[in-house]
């Protein structure tokens, strides 16, 4: 999975006038737990955009005051307003510790039924896996190689080696299913035959 580096200064007082004095410099107000203790930091909000605006799932790579960790971003709250970043929460990584992120999903390959008319409906963006950080995937590829009008992927058809998806096996990713302009072409087909 992709990393990437982001430093953060430690903070000395918790506190909304504390925060809100961070915010008007560009600070972000943050904090990373999981560790033995929590860790109050701010980062800069310019550092946070590569990160908080993707669809990929990336580790950060976070130095806090001299000391480096690998984290992934857990929360972020926004202005309600204005989309202004308030507060970002990041969860510290053990490799020895399975942790559950939401990955995008990818499409990949073409559908013979979407090519004779069929529309495809994508009812999942995101799968929930859990692994030890070393076996995470940026995203999880799902081919509809073959997929005709009727059918469909759900959870349970997808599995990877090291990883556990976390989300309902019964749940349908996407399927296949038939236009209201293939319907009218069956229809006036089934209508010129019982002439």
């Amino acid at each position: 999975m992709k990393s990437i580096a982001i430093s953060g200064s430690p903070r000395e007082n918790v506190g909304k006038r504390d925060a809100k004095e961070l915010r008007y410099q560009g600070q972000v107000p943050a904090v990373l737990y999981g560790g033995a203790t929590q860790t109050h930091f701010s980062v800069s909000a310019a550092d946070l955009k590569p990160v908080i605006y993707t669809p990929v799932v990336q580790f950060i790579d976070l130095t806090i005051a001299g000391v480096a960790s690998q984290a992934i971003l857990k929360d972020m709250q926004f202005h309600p307003l204005t989309d202004e970043i308030l507060h970002v929460d990041f969860l510290l990584l053990d490799e020895n510790k399975e942790v559950t992120i939401e990955v995008p999903i990818l499409l990949t390959g073409t559908s013979p039924g979407v090519k004779m008319g069929g529309k495809l409906v994508q009812k999942l963006r995101k799968l929930r896996i859990k692994a030890l950080p070393k076996a995470h995937l940026d995203s999880i590829e799902v081919s509809i190689e073959g997929l005709e009008v009727g059918n469909s992927v759900r959870v349970r058809d997808i599995s990877f080696e090291g990883l556990t998806i976390t989300n309902t096996p019964e749940d349908t990713i996407l399927s296949i299913t038939t236009s209201r302009a293939l319907r009218q072409a069956e229809q006036e087909a089934a209508a010129g035959g019982k002439k």
